[in-house]
């Protein structure tokens, strides 16, 4: 592609570029937006001749990893959703069909090299946003969407290592792959929270929250989240049984608890929702404080996502370019399911989507997007990484909007009884049975029950008054220091 570097300019919501208009207030042109975005994203992904290898099909050519690609087609599964366009829906089915793997969980023997536990976790989140959002299904003969998120739970779940450090999960499946088998790192484990989480929410089993719980205690204690400010360290080395932790932070790293919890604030009421309250804001909070400019790091464009450990010192790898696009979804996400945090983030995302589309203004076409949204304008990178971030950002302002959350009535109402291990899922697929932890980190007692307040189902309108006043009440006590106190508990 040819580097250019156009004015750009934005005015009362609109940011006016070469070739990428955005009216943030309109949603013909978010669409229209995401559309150019997903076009130029979609540019990167040929392997779906007919002369494709059965195996390649669904995959991006490199330097893009195996997990990238399971990523890439989340975000299309949201494009579909958030945008109501059926461009890319066979490709997209075609995709997560070829990559099922032998046992229908994710793991696939071609990528024994590359594929860890937050790999298979990817793809299976991706499962599970086409579960949630009632994409069309891969067919009669293909196993649905929840079936393939739960068998690769149930695949991951199985390797939670209390050899070394209490427990936690490796970054690597296999010891072979040397380069991270000993490390125990945020994204495989979050990732793992983030599933659980919203298996818990789509069908009402409880069960999976005991995981999640177990997963954000061990995280909490090994001292994976900070205490104070719940920034999100990168991971820990298991040989040294996780005594020192590597603080480097990564935007991925807290978005994908920030989606996690606020699944699990969603569906549950009193102390169980006061608790991952307080973690959904301590989470939000630290993105604002760490990967969203401010006075004392760029005081001439303030309030834009940047990737804080590579964007200011230009050494980005292939996998950091995509962070931002992950944190742009599940804020997205997290927005629906907190409807009282819905304006606060969604202020966020319409700065983030108009310095977005300033900076897709490079290449040959006049829409490729560049990393650093706070040059205002395209910067000269690209790649996949930089495309799907745009696109995220830019078609998560219609995340409230998209067709399931209105047919339920009311914004993601579901909402379960404690201890619920039989709850209905939806029609595209029902859940095998999930045992619960019997294991448990760093001397802490096992997940239990979680009390007498959380039994009875609840009236959506009800819940949601109920809930905004949790929301509202802990917002007002914790304030703008987040002095948050036992969250972790």
């Amino acid at each position: 592609m040819r580097n250019a570097l156009l004015a750009t300019s934005s005015f009362l919501g609109l940011a006016s570029a070469a070739g990428l208009n955005l009216n943030i207030n309109d949603d013909a042109s978010i669409r229209n937006a995401a559309a150019t975005a997903a076009y130029g994203l979609m540019k990167y992904y040929d392997n779906n001749a007919s002369t494709t290898p059965a195996g390649n099909v669904g995959l991006l050519n490199p330097p893009y990893y195996w997990w990238e690609s399971g990523a890439m087609w989340g975000g299309m599964v949201d494009y579909w959703a958030y945008t109501g366009d059926q461009s890319y829906v066979v490709a997209t089915q075609d995709a997560l069909a070829a990559q099922l793997g032998p046992a229908e969980d994710l793991i696939i023997p071609a990528h024994r090299g590359d594929e860890g536990n937050d790999d298979q976790a990817f793809w299976a989140l991706t499962h599970m946003s086409a579960a949630e959002l009632h994409f069309p299904s891969l067919g009669p003969s293909q196993p649905s969407y929840l079936t393939v998120a739960t068998n690769a739970f149930n695949n991951i779940a199985s390797r939670w290592d209390t050899a070394t450090c209490g427990g936690g999960f490796k970054w690597q499946i296999y010891p072979e792959n040397s380069y991270g088998y000993n490390y125990k790192n945020s994204i495989s484990n979050g990732a793992f929270l983030q599933l659980a989480a919203r298996l818990a929410r789509y069908t009402g089993n409880s069960t999976y929250i005991d995981y999640a719980e177990r997963t954000w205690h061990w995280m909490w204690h090994i001292g994976l989240i900070n205490h104070d400010s719940f920034a999100v360290y990168d991971g820990t080395d298991d040989r040294q049984n996780c005594s020192e932790v590597n603080h480097i932070q990564f935007s991925y790293n807290v978005a994908v608890l920030l989606h996690g919890a606020a699944s699990i604030y969603n569906a549950t009421t009193g102390s169980v929702q006061h608790m991952w309250a307080r973690r959904v804001l301590g989470l939000l909070q630290n993105i604002n404080s760490t990967f969203v400019t401010n006075e004392g790091n760029f005081p001439n464009k303030t309030g834009i996502m940047f990737e804080v450990a590579c964007e200011p010192h230009d050494n980005c790898n292939t996998d950091m370019q995509s962070f931002k696009a992950y944190m742009g979804r599940w804020l997205g996400k997290t927005a629906a399911l907190c409807p009282l945090l819905g304006d606060r983030i969604m202020a966020l995302l319409r700065t983030n989507a108009e310095a977005a589309a300033e900076s897709c203004t490079g290449g040959t076409d006049g829409v490729t997007c560049g990393t650093k949204w706070y040059v205002g304008g395209y910067d000269g990178a690209w790649g996949v990484g930089q495309q799907m971030s745009a696109l995220e950002v830019v078609q998560s302002l219609l995340a409230l909007e998209a067709r399931p959350h209105k047919e339920r009535g009311v914004v993601l109402p579901l909402v379960y009884g404690n201890r619920n291990t039989g709850g209905s899922a939806p029609s595209s697929g029902s859940s095998a049975p999930v045992a619960r932890p019997t294991t448990n980190p760093t001397g802490l007692a096992a997940p239990g029950p979680t009390g007498p307040d959380q039994t009875a189902a609840v009236q959506s309108a009800g819940y949601y008054s109920a809930a905004s006043r949790v929301m509202k009440r802990l917002a007002v006590a914790m304030g703008v220091a987040m002095a948050v106190g036992p969250a972790g508990r």
